[in-house]
Formats: structure tokens, sequence, C-alpha cells
């Protein structure tokens, strides 16, 4: 699933996201979702989270 529906995202999910720095490139990071920092249901760029690392970014993939 990609992530682009807020209701999809639940805390505690594995996801791949990219990263600010990384929006040129398109290099993911992948971890596990501690909060969902986008408020409206939908966001065509992918709903934007942090990760428990503490890294932020839009999710472009659901692992589990």
């Amino acid at each position: 699933m990609d992530g682009r529906k807020r209701s999809d995202i639940q805390p505690g999910q594995r996801v791949d996201i990219i990263l600010k720095a990384d929006q040129r490139t398109g290099r993911r990071t992948r971890g596990v979702v501690k909060d969902i920092l986008t408020n409206s249901p939908t966001h065509p760029h992918g709903i934007k989270v942090r990760l428990e690392s503490g890294q932020v970014g839009r999710v472009q993939e659901i692992l589990d």
C-alpha cells in the first residue's frame, strides 16, 4: 500500500519513508511509525510521520 491515506497508517507499523533531504534522490528510509504528523485524511505526496528513530518523512510504502 502507498502512504497517501492517513487511515491506512497506524503507530507501530513498519514503513518506508522519504526524508526531506532525500526527496531529489528518492532514497528511502525504513522504520516503525511513532507519530502521525499530517492532520488531513489524505496527502498527494504521502502522509508525514515520525519514526521511532526520530526521523521525519513522508510515507511511500506500508510494509505490514
